[in-house]
């Protein structure tokens, strides 16, 4: 990546991006694998994350296991979008916010522990806004398991796991959202979550791995900017087709090499007619172009049409609103 040219963070950003070490000093690993000491570890991994090329070394929740969440979308007028998006950034349940080429022209994801607390966020910004909010509510993920390769060589997604939310305990949600939002980046990175939440450190440690196991914990690693390193041409790809043809397309459409995320969502009627969805991140437009050429070419996709709708400004990416603010507190 003509980002990242030092071949150590090529590295690091490669092989650390899930399954993180769960253990007293998990750098110490990384640091050992990558020929370094643990410090070094921690100072680049520091470095890139006050210059924006990583957001964390957190965990990644999976999508409606123990919070709800839904994409939305308004049709900003031009001359007020920086205020209404503003506006939205402040809403602490949303976690992303993007700026595409359409109409609808502000996406993002609200999230929160439960539908009430989502649903109010977006009534809020309809209110506040006055414009109509898309409500695009996930259906089922066929691919979301999003990760970069800094060498340019073919990602592993791995297969999508069995969520058991049987394991949760009471306690769960303050770990797991300290876990999202991000390790401290020093020796003892779990003991210090720990003492931020007055809990034991193997405690908290046999905690995240037994949410890890269970799938609710989708990934835990190192979190990367994707814009920052390079893939600045990402174009949500929306398909109009009928359920059936959604149950052959959405698997195909996640395995196509370049489509980096891939899920089915509720249309609105009469409105926004698109149930499947697909990410492709690249580091051009000619790039991202020649992956849909090649991806609408599947005969599970035949006849099907859609809509493609380039990222041109990011807003806001933070990790998912897991318990309310004030709980949090």
């Amino acid at each position: 990546m003509q980002h990242i040219t030092d071949p150590i963070d090529r590295r690091l950003l490669d092989d650390f991006q899930r399954e993180f070490p769960i253990i007293d000093r998990p750098f110490q690993p990384v640091a050992k694998a990558l020929g370094l000491d643990e410090a070094e570890v921690l100072n680049r991994l520091a470095r890139m994350r006050s210059t924006g090329r990583i957001t964390r070394v957190g965990a990644t929740i999976t999508p409606g296991a123990v919070t709800a969440s839904t994409l939305a979308a308004v049709a900003a007028p031009e001359e007020h979008l920086e205020d209404i998006a503003a506006l939205i950034d402040a809403e602490p349940g949303v976690n992303h916010n993007y700026q595409r080429e359409d109409k609808w022209n502000l996406w993002f994801v609200a999230t929160g522990p439960d539908r009430a607390h989502v649903d109010a966020t977006l009534a809020r910004i309809g209110l506040q806004t006055g414009l109509q909010v898309l409500d695009l509510r996930l259906v089922r993920p066929f691919n979301v398991d999003l990760g970069f390769r800094m060498t340019g060589k073919q990602r592993n997604v791995p297969a999508p796991r069995k969520v058991d939310c049987s394991v949760l305990q009471k306690g769960d949600r303050s770990l797991m959202q300290a876990l999202s939002s991000g390790l401290p980046l020093v020796c003892e990175p779990y003991a210090a979550l720990a003492a931020s939440l007055d809990r034991k450190p193997e405690d908290a440690m046999t905690r995240i791995r037994i949410l890890h196991e269970a799938g609710i914990v989708s990934r835990l690693g190192v979190i990367v900017r994707h814009r920052a390193l390079g893939w600045s041409a990402n174009a949500m790809v929306v398909w109009d087709m009928p359920t059936d043809q959604v149950d052959r397309a959405g698997p195909a459409l996640a395995k196509y090499p370049g489509v980096t995320l891939c899920y089915e969502r509720r249309p609105v009627e009469n409105i926004w007619p698109y149930r499947l969805y697909s990410m492709i991140h690249a580091r051009s437009r000619s790039e991202a172009r020649n992956v849909l050429a090649g991806a609408a070419a599947l005969p599970e996709l035949f006849g099907a049409q859609h809509k493609v709708l380039f990222s041109t400004r990011c807003f806001k990416q933070t990790g998912a609103l897991i318990q309310p603010k004030e709980t949090a507190a």
